[in-house]
């Protein structure tokens, strides 16, 4: 069992991208107390000089000791196996050294979490290519996490103030996505969708399940998922006594869904059958103010919505909005349960 005085990790992320600095900026911003960063200690030197902030940093020997760092010194922990020469990695481009880098760090920090020595963890953004170039057997931090948890069920979740989006499939080729849409699939997700929301405050989210085809399938006139495998599923999921309702039409169910002034939303979160169906509209709210959860993990897990966004590292001007708002709903998942609605641990 962890400690409930232990610090949040964060992983640097990718060396090349912005996911240094960012972090570096959150420190700056008073945004990231009782956190410890896990990395390079040169690249995160690096990446506070970018910040034109003067931020120290201090090696710790372990995440424990985030209690001893003074105020506005950045704590970094460098895990073992961490690759001598990251740091020489350049801004920018896809290096194989970087993507082993985050790994390593991903790898170490979850094993820390899972000791006890830490609260939870929020990923700063890693890069697919790199992962690959460094022969990392994950396509993105949902596989890496679910593998390192034992292949737990997880779901990657997208919230903000406004929408809470849960994927039934994530990092795959659309027609393989597709394939993938199956009463069994799509009913271990509502499933895992409301658990979390029941830990959150609400014991009986309003879910609403989106179709896969045009207009939900308008009856198998454009496709039959609905109708052999999610429609199935929704009533598998309301006898189980879950309030899952659906399916709707792709195109239209999120506005139903959005809390917004004036409009209370129809639904608590939206179960979406493919990656771009559920984060387009997540994120064409505000890339800024979102946060990815993964849910089913054993343990705290958030990061922020977008990429390692080569084309601003180094540049001193990537908004570190997200990933803060990551380490606010973090912190605030870490905490003892306080019965506060769902609402109110968004971001």
């Amino acid at each position: 069992m962890r400690s409930t005085s232990a610090p949040l990790l964060i992983t640097m992320g990718d060396a090349c991208g912005i996911g240094p600095e960012i972090v570096a900026m959150a420190f700056a911003r008073g945004a990231a107390g009782g956190c410890v960063v896990v990395g390079d200690l040169e690249v995160m030197r690096r990446a506070a000089r970018v910040t034109g902030e003067q931020l120290p940093l201090a090696r710790l020997d372990s995440p424990l000791e985030a209690a001893d760092v003074p105020p506005r010194c950045v704590p970094v922990w460098v895990p073992p196996g961490m690759p001598a020469d990251v740091a020489q990695s350049p801004l920018g481009r896809v290096d194989a050294r970087a993507g082993r880098a985050a790994a390593v760090c991903i790898e170490h920090a979850v094993a820390r979490v899972q000791a006890g020595e830490a609260a939870g963890l929020v990923t700063a953004p890693l890069h697919k290519e790199a992962l690959h170039a460094a022969g990392v057997p994950y396509p993105g931090h949902t596989e890496m996490l679910q593998a390192l948890a034992g292949g737990v069920p997880v779901r990657m979740m997208l919230a903000n103030d406004e929408l809470r989006v849960v994927l039934v499939t994530v990092h795959v080729a659309l027609r393989d996505a597709i394939a993938q849409v199956t009463r069994e699939r799509v009913l271990e997700t509502i499933r895992i969708a409301h658990a979390a929301s029941a830990r959150w405050g609400v014991p009986r989210p309003r879910i609403a399940v989106a179709g896969l085809n045009p207009h939900a399938g308008e009856g198998g006139l454009f496709g039959d998922e609905e109708t052999l495998h999610i429609a199935p599923a929704v009533a598998a999921a309301r006898a189980e006594g879950i309030d899952a309702r659906g399916p709707f039409a792709p195109d239209t169910v999120f506005m139903r869904a959005r809390h917004a002034p004036g409009h209370p939303g129809e639904f608590d979160v939206v179960v979406a059958m493919t990656h771009d169906h559920g984060l387009i509209p997540v994120k064409y709210l505000g890339v800024e103010r979102g946060v990815n959860v993964t849910l089913g993990l054993p343990f705290v897990r958030t990061s922020p919505d977008h990429g390692t966004a080569f084309d601003l590292a180094g540049t001193g001007r990537a908004d570190p909005s997200s990933l803060i708002a990551a380490i606010g709903m973090a912190q605030r998942l870490a905490a003892p349960f306080s019965g506060s609605s769902f609402r109110s641990t968004t971001c």
